[in-house]
């Protein structure tokens, strides 16, 4: 089990190599780690970029969750500052950037090429994520104080267009078959290859998804993660303070009462009871709406509709305490195929890939087991489902774009506590078939997160004046 403690940045980065090597040395203040240690660490480190407070202000931003106390209810209402991000956007350069460049520079020495391929798998996630959230980002300057006290910010595009040669090296790291295994240290894949492979494949789609070149989207994730259990995980425990699902330790018991889904669009899309209910005769959501969302606590009180955070052996949620948290999956893939398909090849295609989406939905799909008691189906759709005047085209509109507006409201639904929602509906607020989310204050939307306050004091290369929070990345205009 992954020890969560070790997210402390620098946790379980650093190690002394022997206990009777210079023994003049001050063991309680170790300067150098092995490359398998200080690759747990970088992991560590982008666990924490992905499920922690920037999943969780993404989840308000994009109708999942609501901020309801302190600090979460402000934010909820768009009211943030940059200090909110510093701890994140330390996670992602110090835990994760530095860190992969030095698991990098010692698997050089030993031609490991398998765990460079990982720790470029690895930076590319965190740096992805930095990029989409806030738009121009430090890249390659980045982590290297000595030459680059004030490393330039990139245009987010270039950046992107970088990620995709990092992973494309990566790629031929993990294909060369040189290396060896890091073994137990890979706390992901115990340094499989071929994971890593489709992983990278998968997360090259995902970028190409965020910049619209859905014709490589389509390609990428053709060879990327090709059945769940080969999906990039965060296997969480039980253990108090060690190794809970983030999520889970802060809803549930770090700060109870801060977050609710009381005023969110998810539960009102997945509950079969709702006036927006998303099922229709083809479509049973009662399971994924239980297995996400509850009304009732484990003490058997009623409470506004929350995430799920059950954590019993007969009822685990969503967000329980041992639930694992998504980086990189299967689902995202099919998803990525049916959309990218759509667009790319026709509507052939994405029917095709989104009725593939749609079995393996109906054979339980992400479901915890304790949830597939309640009722669920997923049939196929057809062609006539997306004609106008069927199902899926009551309004009468063009049938790719009944399609569209399918695979995307399945998207949504899919990434719920995700950073990957407020990706998407960014990416696709122009489209007429969208997902309209309201805003939870104002009549206007989030499009980004706010610089770290940490890094615009300190870097001269930062942009001024600070761009706000309804200001569009580069992307997204």
């Amino acid at each position: 089990m992954i020890k969560m403690a070790g997210l402390i940045l620098g946790a379980g980065l650093i190690s002394c190599e022997s206990l009777v090597d210079n023994m003049n040395t001050d063991l309680n203040n170790p300067t150098d780690a092995s490359a398998s240690l200080i690759l747990t660490g970088a992991q560590l480190g982008n666990v924490s970029v992905q499920e922690g407070h920037l999943a969780r202000v993404a989840a308000m931003w994009s109708g999942y969750f609501t901020g309801t106390d302190r600090q979460y209810k402000d934010i909820y209402s768009y009211n943030v500052t940059g200090a909110s991000f510093n701890d994140v956007w330390q996670f992602v350069y110090q835990g994760v950037v530095e860190q992969t460049k030095l698991v990098i520079t010692k698997s050089q020495t030993t031609n490991n090429r398998l765990v460079q391929g990982i720790a470029k798998v690895t930076r590319a996630n965190a740096l992805g994520t930095a990029a989409a959230c806030w738009g121009d980002v430090p890249f390659s300057e980045a982590a290297d104080i000595t030459k680059f006290p004030n490393p330039a910010f990139e245009p987010q595009i270039e950046v992107y267009k970088k990620l995709q040669s990092l992973l494309d090296e990566a790629i031929a790291d993990l294909e060369s078959g040189i290396g060896t295994s890091p073994g137990a240290a890979d706390i992901f894949f115990q340094g499989d290859a071929g994971k890593w492979t489709e992983a990278a494949y998968t997360l090259k789609s995902r970028f190409y998804m965020e910049t619209r070149e859905y014709k490589l989207a389509y390609a990428a994730a053709g060879k990327g993660i090709a059945a769940s259990g080969r999906s990039l995980v965060v296997t969480h425990g039980s253990t108090l303070n060690v190794n809970e699902n983030l999520m889970y330790a802060f809803i549930a018991r770090n700060r109870v009462g801060d977050i609710n889904a009381a005023l969110a669009l998810a539960p009102k899309l997945l509950n079969p009871a709702s006036p927006n209910y998303h099922g229709n005769a083809k479509t049973d959501e009662t399971a994924r709406y239980n297995h996400h969302f509850i009304t009732v606590n484990a003490s058997g009180t009623q409470i506004p509709v929350s995430p799920n955070t059950n954590s019993t052996t007969t009822s685990r949620g969503l967000f329980g305490q041992s639930a694992p948290y998504p980086l990189i999956t299967f689902s995202e893939n099919l998803l990525t195929l049916a959309e990218a398909g759509l667009r790319s090849e026709g509507v052939e295609i994405g029917l095709e890939k989104l009725n593939a989406f749609r079995a393996y939905l109906n054979g339980g799909g992400d479901l915890d087991p304790t949830y597939k008691t309640y009722p669920y189906r997923y049939e196929p759709y057809t062609a006539g489902d997306i004609a106008p005047g069927g199902m899926l085209n009551k309004d009468g509109v063009q049938a790719e774009q009944a399609l569209l507006r399918e695979i995307l409201m399945e998207r949504y639904l899919t990434f719920n506590g995700q950073i990957l929602g407020f990706n998407d509906l960014r990416r696709t607020r122009k489209e007429t078939v969208a997902v309209q989310l309201p805003p939870n204050a104002g009549t206007a939307l989030p499009e980004r997160m706010i610089y770290s306050e940490a890094e615009v004091n300190s870097n001269t290369s930062a942009p001024r004046p600070v761009p706000g929070v309804f200001i569009k990345t580069p992307v997204n205009l």
